[in-house]
């Protein structure tokens, strides 16, 4: 809200360690303060415990929270499901509550991306490379949602030919955290055929992305008049 003040520390000044919910005046209790005061108001822990819901045997809900955030660095936003894991107390029920609201927050209220639906889609990712002279193969990393991530220049080949391997290809989308890549490359002579290199390239990325867990929706050949969908084609 406008005017409202942002409360990023991670202990708020009227509880401390070992203190439990219970043992606070019902104003001061996270959901409590949440719906009286709004969420601004609360602390990143605090914010944390509501979405824990509850702590366990030896952590009240803050503590925890608390704990969490101290072995993250405060770098909640991107902790993935292992390395929430390895906090002591975190079982796999409060890491994937914890991993799925950062995915949720993340897809919401980020600015809007391009949902891929087809093959069409992609194509306003792939003009710089449709009139040039060289193979250019670019990579776009998609999330479970199918909404472009990050859109790359994997390689750029001679004039006929691309050399293309899958660690090259999918060495960014790991760190994008793609659910899934959509490929393409450019052929400068500006035939809409796919090539057996093509197709061996793209079989290898489908096996590799199976391996990874990471699917590859499509490969696209473009050149300044079309583009061929090697899943349309069948080769996918």
């Amino acid at each position: 809200m406008k005017g409202q003040t942002y409360i990023s520390e991670p202990f708020p000044h009227r509880w401390t360690p070992k203190t439990r919910v219970s043992d606070l005046s019902s104003a001061d209790r996270p959901r409590e303060k949440l719906l009286s005061k709004g969420e601004a108001a609360l602390s990143d822990a605090e914010l944390l415990a509501v979405l824990l819901g509850s702590g366990n045997k030896r952590l009240g809900v803050l503590d925890l929270s608390v704990q969490i955030l101290e072995s993250l660095s405060g770098k909640l936003a991107n902790a993935t499901a292992e390395a929430l894991l390895r906090v002591k107390g975190v079982g796999k029920a409060k890491a994937c509550q914890v991993v799925a609201a950062m995915e949720l927050g993340r897809r919401h209220l980020s600015a809007q991306r391009t949902i891929i639906h087809d093959a069409q889609d992609a194509l306003p990712y792939l003009m710089s490379i449709r009139r040039e002279r060289q193979e250019h193969f670019v990579c776009l990393s998609l999330n479970g949602a199918n909404e472009v991530l990050a859109s790359r220049t994997v390689t750029v080949g001679l004039l006929d030919s691309n050399q293309v391997h899958p660690r090259e290809v999918f060495a960014d989308p790991i760190t994008d955290r793609a659910a899934s890549i959509l490929c393409a490359h450019n052929h400068p002579s500006g035939t809409l055929e796919a090539s057996p290199e093509d197709i061996a390239i793209t079989r290898r990325l489908v096996n590799a992305g199976e391996v990874l867990g990471i699917r590859v929706l499509d490969h696209l050949i473009v050149t300044r008049d079309g583009f061929l969908s090697m899943k349309q084609a069948g080769f996918l």
